[in-house]
């Protein structure tokens, strides 16, 4: 990949940007110079050409197969540990992983203030933007808040947005366009579909509206892989949110690849799994287990919880997660002993008892 450089100029006076042509689908990232011009909207655009030829294209984004929902680890006084979290990022780039969702679900952004979520995806994006997709989840069930925290993110490096629609607070069909057409503007967007946590489903003939704008470069669709068949049929790119799923959608839903939270515990062999050529169900049987396991209960306890037996994050949990209890972890080192300690981003493997685990109802 080409070096890049990373601008905090904020958002100002309208201007042309590009975008790139179809970049061939690989399991790091492409730069690609090639101007197509088009227009953005005048209170929307980048101050300049420039800065917005060092993001990602949406045709970029779409062609990456393997992204890791990352994992935020913490200090003990409930601070993010960014060196704990930059091995853990070394540990994707050195397994071939194509991007990051920083601040998604699984890497708590839930839990984070604005400052910390911008902070974190800064700091990603400046160290490892030509490495990796950098994708902020800079979603929101408040339409300013995600507007604001999207020009954010973009400002600072980031090269697509993760947005879900308005939960808890749920709106109307006019409503989820007009939050989504919000966001759209400032850059390469994946929309997230999970109705499990949103209690509201974005039905396929929404998401196909959503799809004609030139900054769509997907879904994550947590639907299962009959709605991800639907879309792919029609041209729109797909990851799977379902790891359990992921191989057969796949190879046989069409979809693009997986934002996955089992690649944070063995990233090369979910880049085997995603990104072969070929369908390896012997794998994705293998793995299986592992993923029923992460998500045993709600995520990313399970997640957090390996992480800190695995060594790699001290064992620091931001309330109301409460890390899995002591048999759950015994299912769980030995599987790890099973798959191998050396597929993961752990030296070794902590016997941890309940007073090890520090729980934070303050940081």
């Amino acid at each position: 990949p080409h070096p890049r450089g990373r601008s905090s100029m904020a958002f100002a006076m309208a201007s042309s940007v590009s975008f790139g042509p179809a970049a061939v689908f690989r399991r790091g990232r492409t730069r690609t110079r090639t101007i197509v011009s088009t227009k953005c909207v005048a209170s929307k655009a980048w101050t300049n050409s420039t800065m917005k030829s060092m993001t990602a294209s949406v045709d970029e984004i779409k062609a990456t197969r393997l992204i890791t929902a990352i994992k935020t680890p913490y200090l003990p006084n409930g601070k993010v540990d960014l060196a704990a979290y930059d091995a853990l990022v070394e540990k994707q780039i050195e397994a071939g992983v194509g991007g990051l969702i920083v601040g998604g679900t699984t890497g708590e952004g839930q839990l984070m203030s604005w400052d910390e979520h911008i902070m974190l995806i800064a700091h990603t994006a400046k160290l490892y933007g030509t490495e990796l997709q950098i994708v902020g989840n800079t979603g929101s069930n408040s339409t300013k808040e995600a507007v604001h925290a999207t020009s954010q993110g973009f400002a600072v490096g980031m090269d697509a947005a993760l947005q879900i629609n308005p939960y808890y607070g749920k709106t109307n069909r006019a409503g989820i366009l007009a939050h989504f057409g919000a966001v759209l503007d400032y850059g390469p967007t994946i929309v997230y579909n999970v109705p499990a946590r949103t209690s509201q489903d974005i039905p396929p003939e929404l998401m196909m509206e959503l799809a004609k704008h030139e900054n769509f470069a997907g879904v994550k669709e947590c639907e299962g892989n009959e709605r991800i068949k639907n879309y792919t049929d029609k041209g729109i790119t797909c990851w799977t949110g379902n790891d359990d799923e992921a191989h057969d959608a796949r190879f046989e839903a069409g979809a693009v690849g997986v934002i996955s939270v089992t690649s944070n515990i063995v990233p090369g062999k979910m880049v085997d799994l995603i990104c072969s050529d070929k369908p390896n169900p012997e794998l994705r049987d293998e793995l299986l287990p592992l993923m029923n396991w992460l998500f045993t209960e709600p995520n990313p306890i399970g997640l957090n919880t390996m992480l800190s037996m695995l060594d790699c994050c001290e064992p620091v949990f931001r309330l109301p997660y409460f890390p899995y209890d002591e048999a759950l972890r015994k299912q769980g080192a030995e599987l790890i002993t099973k798959i191998g300690l050396e597929h993961t981003p752990g030296k070794k493997l902590l016997k941890l008892k309940d007073r090890d685990f520090i729980t934070l109802e303050e940081w």
